[in-house]
């Protein structure tokens, strides 16, 4: 087993312990799925140190590292030849950092999870099978395998929402699940109907290997829904177009942006603390790989035709997303609604496509990541100590809670993209990149960037107004006296989990080069291809 396979598959060996061992031991789950996490966390980061930067690339197969290729499942279909599906893992410039940072976030909700009392055995049991799924999607290059960890991961989120989440959970996980997979029913058929259009150059047989689909060469005229060229039409529709949009829209839920995005602020309310931590931290993030992974390096000639809606999804989301985020009185809810608006940053980058605008996205992900799970994770410290996330219930609060005070201003100002922090460096870097795209015929308006910088306008006046309603001035509680006892301030634990993600701002934010030095190489090729199409 190569380092790439040990490190996607040590969350099972946890669960299988986990489900193995009696619940009489129900204390000592928590510390095996930390002990496999801070594991997993160092081989991450073992790989980020060895990863080549200069050796990477998107179109070719030597571009990819620590690459494992095993022969998985060989059928014959006679007429229609042989399938072949490999375990085939690697990762380059664009999987390396995410792989990094869900180790880094799993570690945070583990952290969260600390006082979880109700049925621990099939908590962490879920939480470290969704690990091994989400750790398999960024390093998936077959799109078959890439597809099962895609499922997999939509499980274990529907059980930890529907079991351990708040009064609403039911509906909650049910309206997950139902977008989740209303996209990738979709998302099957296009697989299928790609590997009907694609052969392997060495045996000539079909295949679901994503580098191969990423090769024109390898595509077949007269396939199954004629994905060799933009001449065969579906219901009138290019087929490579229909299939570049259908593929969007799966991985547009995720991001999500508008108007995809409705589940999003009801599973972050019903969801628990920790769940809310890799939703925000993680799956959103899913959603902007595979844009960049399978709809802009498999299908970069319809990605070129549709590049402007793309951006204007990305502006209607930043501001959509503000405004919602504006008019929130639920803490939570606010911030489920600043993701919206920080991911349409993402969407807007990719649709610039330059190298700034990519770079940008990229970057924005990794700091909205960690940045988005350690507001979870503050919002989760007052809702355990008094079961409220009302803004309006809360005032003074730097008066009983000042650490706590200290670590969401830091955290605030990081989000709203102050300089000097790394939320700064990806909005920066999309803004720069879309007002650019015009210039190099990219077809993205200047007003585009306009709009995006609206957007951080925007994130400030309701993270700043937020933070001087419940922060500061006298101290006023709706539950008055009892709540001022059980307002403590940060514990150790607690101090111990925001600590990291707020340094880890503050360095990026200082030293961005530690992420786009690994970024440059698959950024610039991944330019190279899309921008021949324009």
């Amino acid at each position: 087993m190569g380092i790439l396979s040990l490190l996607i598959f040590l969350p099972l060996l946890a669960t299988v312990l986990i489900l193995v061992l009696p619940s009489a031991l129900r204390h000592s789950f928590k510390y095996i799925a930390l002990g496999i996490t801070l594991l997993q966390f160092g081989i991450a980061g073992w790989m980020y140190s060895q990863f080549n930067a200069a050796a990477t690339g998107i179109n070719h197969t030597a571009g990819f590292q620590f690459v494992e290729q095993l022969p998985w499942i060989r059928l014959s279909l006679g007429s229609l030849g042989n399938l072949e599906i490999d375990y085939f893992v690697g990762i380059d410039g664009v999987s390396l950092p995410l792989l990094v940072l869900s180790a880094f976030v799993m570690l945070m909700a583990i952290g969260a999870s600390w006082r979880m009392d109700k049925n621990l055995k099939g908590y962490f049991a879920l939480l470290m099978v969704l690990n091994l799924a989400v750790m398999g999607i960024f390093s998936a290059l077959d799109f078959f395998l890439f597809y099962i960890f895609y499922e997999v991961m939509l499980l274990p989120l529907y059980f930890l929402i529907g079991i351990w989440g708040g009064s609403n959970r039911e509906y909650a996980a049910i309206k997950f699940f139902i977008y989740t997979l209303l996209g990738s029913v979709f998302m099957l058929l296009v697989i299928v109907g790609l590997y009907f259009s694609v052969i392997n150059p060495e045996t000539g047989a079909h295949t679901f290997n994503m580098i191969h689909m990423m090769n024109p060469a390898n595509y077949v005229d007269g396939a199954f829904f004629g994905f060799a060229n933009n001449y065969n039409e579906v219901f009138g529709i290019p087929a490579r177009l229909l299939g570049f949009i259908v593929l969007f829209i799966a991985f547009a839920i995720k991001i999500p942006v508008v108007p995809l995005h409705t589940w999003l602020p009801d599973a972050h309310v019903e969801a628990p603390t920790p769940v809310s931590i890799i939703l925000a931290g993680i799956l959103l993030k899913i959603g902007g790989y595979g844009i960049i992974r399978v709809c802009l390096s498999i299908f970069p000639d319809a990605a070129a035709q549709a590049n402007y809606w793309l951006g204007l999804i990305g502006v209607l989301s930043i501001l959509y997303g503000a405004l919602n985020a504006l008019a929130q009185k639920d803490l939570k809810r606010m911030i489920a609604y600043s993701s919206v608006s920080h991911m349409g940053f993402v969407l807007l980058g990719i649709a610039s496509f330059t190298a700034e605008g990519i770079s940008g996205a990229m970057f924005q992900m990794i700091s909205h990541g960690f940045l988005s799970a350690a507001l979870f994770f503050l919002v989760g410290v007052i809702y355990d100590r008094v079961h409220d996330r009302y803004i309006y219930n809360f005032r003074g609060l730097a008066n009983l809670m000042p650490q706590f005070t200290a670590f969401v201003a830091i955290a605030f100002f990081a989000s709203l993209g102050l300089p000097g922090f790394s939320a700064f460096i990806g909005e920066a870097f999309v803004i720069i990149g879309t007002f650019n795209a015009e210039s190099v015929g990219t077809g993205i308006p200047r007003w585009m960037a306009i709009a995006g910088s609206i957007g951080i306008l925007l994130s400030a006046v309701y993270l700043l107004w937020t933070l001087q309603r419940m922060f500061f001035g006298q101290t006023r509680l709706k539950g008055g006296e009892e709540w001022a006892l059980a307002l403590t301030d940060l514990s150790i634990r607690e101090r111990i989990v925001l600590f990291p993600t707020l340094t880890l701002a503050l360095v990026l934010g200082l030293m961005p080069a530690l992420v786009f030095e690994k970024l440059n190489a698959t950024v610039l090729n991944l330019v190279s291809l899309v921008t021949t199409y324009l």
